[in-house]
């Protein structure tokens, strides 16, 4: 599975999972996005899948992202 980050521009019903303006590594899977949805690691630490309207895609610089990949591992 790939990684990338993306940040939750609405939480509506999932208030106590996400964060608005938060920034969140999502993990592809192919399957949820066949249904508008994307699997992303929440406040739980876990990784659930939530509505792809929730997010709005970031460009990162390559050393910000390197540096969030190396925490995340």
């Amino acid at each position: 599975m790939g990684r990338h980050f993306m940040i939750c521009v609405d939480n509506g019903g999932y208030e106590s999972s996400l964060e608005t303006r938060k920034l969140y590594e999502v993990l592809t899977d192919t399957v949820a996005e066949k249904h508008q949805q994307i699997r992303v690691i929440d406040e739980s630490g876990e990784d659930y899948l939530y509505p792809e309207r929730f997010f709005a895609p970031v460009r990162l610089p390559r050393v910000t992202k390197e540096k969030l990949e190396s925490i995340t591992a």
